[in-house]
């Protein structure tokens, strides 16, 4: 007879239960991860802080379609269902993953929150979670880096009045108050909520710089070809193996937001959005100034300022002094055991995709079966 929910939480809280590989994380990275892991008979079990798989992607706001069509999205060994040239939204993905995590039997064990992955004296991985405690051989960091909002300093001395969301709670135009609204950042979300916004009846400026933009609709016959000459580039020309890729890894480590692909600058321009080049950066009677002293009177601030990363939990410290894990491809070479998968640019541009996220998870998998070889 198999185990319960409940007996295992019973078990875990009173022992540690040991397992050869623990996954951070049940997105496209933990789970692609998992299912290299189990097809080759290596028992693994994922955690994740969202009861259900897949809520992650859920959370996000209403309106987000994917920038890579159903074709290009699929995790191994399962293709995304639907016509191959549509444009999944969200919520297909999330209900993808738990379709894939349900497939192919991967053990997920959500609900939660890893609080401590520490080192053992001799060897392998403790782990701590909401729930109890885990040791394993192996731990594989998949926790993605959209994990905790990045909020400027000058959002704490905002007028009280002003409603400030950040891109990762904004859900819909409802949440808003009537009047103006000022969109900080102008990546792929910042340009999807400002264009959102505009067409619900706001008066929407956006600040920051426009980081370019793909020239074609990506759903035309124009977009399909040249996506499939980007999808080349973004998995054999940028990677960390040449000396353009290397380029490109250090300026989007370096917070360069990627260009805008679905959304155009012409999109926000006839949607009635002003756009302004200069960063906000300061705040003059409550109320949100630019870099270029412009001061402006908004009921609403939306800040699409991206996420940092925190690896605090893990110990000894995996981070280099960039604030990035000290990995070589997703693997931690002075912390035998230690893994990493989602990273930004982990091995190429296609590590940041969802139908990338495969390449690098067989990578990771063959890297943990070569040091915990499956016993028969």
């Amino acid at each position: 007879m198999s185990e319960t929910r409940t007996e295992r939480d019973a078990s875990v809280a009173d022992h540690p239960e040991r397992v050869p590989t623990l996954v951070v994380g049940a997105g496209q990275a933990g789970l692609a991860t998992a299912y290299h892991l189990s097809l080759a008979g290596h028992d693994c079990v994922v955690l994740d802080r969202n009861h259900r798989v897949g809520d992650q992607w859920r959370e996000r706001y209403d309106s987000l379609v994917l920038n890579t069509p159903a074709k290009r999205d699929s995790l191994p060994g399962l293709p995304f269902p639907g016509p191959p040239h549509a444009f999944p939204t969200a919520d297909m993905l999330a209900d993808y993953h738990e379709d894939y995590a349900r497939r192919f039997g991967l053990r997920v064990d959500g609900g939660t929150d890893v609080r401590s992955v520490v080192q053992e004296a001799g060897g392998g991985w403790l782990v701590t979670t909401s729930r109890g405690t885990y040791a394993a051989d192996n731990v594989v960091v998949a926790t993605g880096g959209e994990t905790h909002p990045r909020m400027p300093d000058v959002a704490a001395h905002l007028d009280p009045g002003i409603r400030q969301l950040h891109s990762r709670d904004y859900r819909n135009p409802d949440q808003l108050l009537p009047g103006p609204v000022l969109v900080v950042g102008l990546g792929q979300s910042g340009a999807d909520i400002a264009l959102e916004l505009a067409r619900a009846g706001h008066e929407v400026t956006v600040s920051g710089r426009v980081p370019g933009e793909i020239p074609v609709r990506i759903d035309s016959l124009r977009g399909r070809i040249g996506f499939s000459v980007l999808w080349f580039v973004w998995n054999h020309v940028l990677t960390e193996r040449t000396p353009p890729g290397r380029r490109a890894r250090a300026a989007i480590r370096g917070g360069r937001a990627a260009p805008l692909v679905r959304v155009k600058r012409r999109d926000l321009d006839e949607a009635g959005v002003r756009r302004l080049g200069a960063r906000t950066t300061d705040v003059v009677d409550g109320r949100p100034a630019l870099a270029d002293g412009t001061v402006l009177d908004v009921a609403n601030v939306v800040w699409c300022t991206g996420f940092r990363q925190d690896f605090s939990f893990i110990r000894p410290s995996p981070v280099d002094d960039d604030g990035w894990p000290r990995d070589e491809g997703g693997v931690v070479p002075d912390l035998p055991g230690l893994y990493f998968m989602g990273l930004l640019f982990q091995r190429g541009f296609y590590s940041m995709l969802s139908g990338g996220a495969g390449r690098d998870a067989r990578f990771i998998a063959r890297h943990i079966l070569t040091r915990s070889p499956v016993r028969t």
